[in-house]
């Protein structure tokens, strides 16, 4: 029986027994319940190592479509249970902790995005993936990181369009492809407090190393960056890469499966702005424990679900990005 009190917190805080190995707890858990764990490169280590799949949250979403599992938990935050649930909508999907939203996400209400559109008419909407289930639904295509550049130049050049909720990456997008796309003025709260000065910094203390950003990252750090691109392509980067140390710029979770890819080499976390830590994480996915991750599995809540009619708008963009990508 789910407590009222959990409802409100809106995980499950029951203790855990002491003694008990969560890891193992949890893949018998998996196991008994034909259930699979999904975990963003974003969540702490330990998180990522019990999971069946690591990934970016669409690579998840896919993987997770393709499985026979009953279960799906996305260790991740709110939008990426939400996409999920928008490609296996047989499946149920759980989240650790439902207060694990994203700022980029939240920065873009839906009955917000609807008002801009009224207010421009004619223009195509192209939202980043990291937006609500609501948002998706309001979109003509939905890019990620990785194919943004090759679907916004799919457009013809004189193509008015609304890009959202990254305006970081909006930016960077109108450089490369030399369009004046209007940008939704939304941002990553992770992503817009990389230090420039300490990238500098760090460079003159590692003149070898190769700087590695996000595109959701801010323009300054863009410029002093050697390779932009999404969390993959940053991992197949360093894999491939002769050089032996990176800074990088994106969250630090994502330092977990480098150092486990390449542990000959040495990777250096950018960190904020503000602030005295050596490090740049962010609070909604640390929100992902071990001990949420066993008691959803345990009760089987917080459920993840979307209405019919929703579900089956939003899911249209994401089909008409992955047919462009082929």
């Amino acid at each position: 029986m789910i407590k009222q009190e959990w409802k409100e917190k809106g995980f499950i805080d029951e203790p855990v027994a002491a003694g008990t190995d969560l890891k193992e707890e949890i893949r018998r858990l998996c196991k008994e319940k034909n259930a699979v764990v999904l975990a963003h490169y974003y969540t702490a280590g330990e998180v990522q190592d019990v999971a069946d799949f690591v990934g970016d949250s669409l690579a998840l979403a896919q993987i997770a479509e393709k499985t026979t599992a009953d279960i799906l938990v996305m260790c991740g935050v709110h939008f990426m249970a939400e996409t999920n649930k928008i490609l296996s909508p047989g499946k149920k999907v759980l989240i650790p902790d439902l207060n694990a939203g994203c700022s980029l996400a939240e920065s873009c209400p839906a009955e917000k995005l609807a008002e801009f559109k009224a207010e421009h008419p004619g223009y195509k909407v192209v939202a980043y993936v990291n937006t609500s289930a609501a948002v998706k639904a309001l979109t003509d295509i939905v890019v990620t990181s990785t194919n943004a550049r090759a679907i916004v130049e799919s457009f013809p050049a004189d193509e008015k369009i609304i890009f959202a909720p990254d305006k970081n990456l909006g930016g960077y997008l109108n450089a490369v492809t030399h369009r004046n796309m209007l940008l939704w003025n939304g941002g990553c709260h992770v992503h817009e407090q990389f230090s420039i000065e300490k990238i500098v910094e760090l460079r003159s203390t590692y003149p070898d190393a190769k700087v590695l950003a996000h595109p959701e990252c801010k323009s300054g750090v863009l410029a002093l960056a050697d390779f932009i691109g999404s969390t993959a392509a940053i991992l197949s980067f360093a894999e491939k890469s002769d050089a032996q140390v990176f800074i990088v710029a994106t969250e630090s979770g994502i330092l977990h499966e480098m150092e486990k890819r390449c542990p000959e080499k040495r990777f250096i976390p950018v960190p904020p702005s503000s602030g005295q830590c050596a490090c740049n994480e962010c609070g909604f996915m640390r929100l992902n424990t071990l001990e949420k991750l066993y008691n959803t599995l345990k009760y089987e809540w917080p459920v993840v679900e979307l209405d019919e009619e929703l579900r089956v708008k939003a899911k249209e963009p994401i089909v008409r990005m992955l047919e462009l990508s082929k």
